[in-house]
């Protein structure tokens, strides 16, 4: 495959025209100038995303949900045993996880992809098996996975971002599921943005000050190992996940595809630092959903210079912060869509 290649060849610039006209458009509906705060600059973006004032709407809108798992598992980073990564691929399945709650809210599909489970899954509706692997190696000890197996996750995210646009979806979300996945989104946003381990590596399901003490050590291993080669392929393939470039991929695909891509927790957001390094740019097609509390994600955002939508102190992952803003952007093409201008409403101007 060579998706990813592909539609990295496609990325464009935002339309500055489009956006421009929004501007205009924004200071002639009926409302004081900027008296909507980010909804008014949400809507100016998706103007841009989409070369078209106002902009369509972000319905109907898909989430992804990549699973995958992490040979570190095996240094006590989390007391979560590896096979919940497999029952949480069924419980999305079968639709009782909070992401299909949400998902099912905003009238959006889910569609769960195997790229890196640690065991065998039955077929079943809403899932595609594009399994790389069985999981990454252990990334304290060796590298993760191999260069070929980063591309291939970069070709299967990029290739399910096409598919999901091609069906007719208006808007992505990132959604993912791998047990330990935070400690290998941790040792990714430190080795991008320079920052400690320590400074970013948070406490993921909520464990204890020992376990967070092994974590923190095992990035530090990786990192050592990793060196001074910050290249994000190079990263990828030592201290990442197959979930994370799954995700990076699906982003371009998203940027490539002209569709607002909503953009999750930590592990998403170290995607998405992977994307822009690798793609300067694609940035400009992502809303950053939420803030995580885990404190990675507020150091990756910080670095891709993104203010999230919403700020609700969670840290579940599947998708679910994501999700949960989709209202807010919808809220930002509609205004531009459906509120009336102060000359359509014969509203006088002061």
């Amino acid at each position: 495959m060579n998706e990813f290649t592909d539609a990295r060849m496609l990325i464009r610039p935002l339309d500055a025209e489009a956006a421009s006209d929004a501007e205009v458009l924004q200071a002639r509906l009926t409302k004081p100038a900027g008296s909507l705060g980010r909804i008014e600059s949400l809507g100016i973006q998706l103007s841009a995303i989409a070369a078209a004032a106002p902009p369509p709407y972000p319905s109907p809108a898909a989430v992804a949900v990549f699973a995958a798992d992490h040979g570190v598992h095996a240094q006590g980073v989390t007391p979560w045993p590896q096979e919940v990564t497999a029952q949480m691929v069924a419980n999305f399945l079968s639709g009782g996880a909070a992401i299909n709650v949400f998902a099912r809210q905003m009238c959006a599909s889910v569609t769960v992809v195997d790229v890196g489970v640690a065991g065998s899954l039955d077929a079943a509706p809403g899932l595609l098996d594009h399994k790389v692997r069985m999981g990454t190696a252990d990334l304290s000890v060796e590298a993760a996975m191999s260069a070929d197996e980063v591309m291939a996750a970069l070709d299967i995210g990029a290739l399910v971002a096409g598919e999901l646009v091609a069906k007719g979806a208006r808007c992505l979300v990132t959604g993912e599921m791998g047990i330990a996945n935070t400690t290998a989104s941790a040792a990714v946003i430190a080795a991008l943005t320079g920052r400690p381990p320590a400074e970013v590596t948070g406490r993921g399901t909520g464990i204890d000050d020992a376990t967070l003490e092994r974590k923190i050590a095992a990035i530090e291993r990786g990192l050592t190992r990793l060196g001074i080669d910050r290249e994000p392929l190079k990263v990828l393939a030592e201290v990442g996940g197959l979930e994370i470039a799954a995700l990076a991929g699906f982003i371009v695909g998203g940027a490539a595809a002209r569709v607002p891509v909503l953009v999750d927790g930590v592990i998403a957001d170290a995607a998405l630092l992977v994307a822009e390094a690798l793609e300067p740019g694609v940035v400009g097609c992502c809303i950053a959903g939420h803030r995580s509390v885990e404190p990675g994600a507020g150091a990756a955002l910080e670095h891709l210079g993104l203010e999230p939508v919403l700020d609700l102190g969670m840290r579940l992952g599947e998708g679910s912060g994501a999700c949960l803003a989709w209202a807010v952007v919808d809220a930002a093409a509609r205004v531009m869509n459906e509120m009336a201008t102060f000359d359509a409403a014969g509203v006088v101007e002061k």
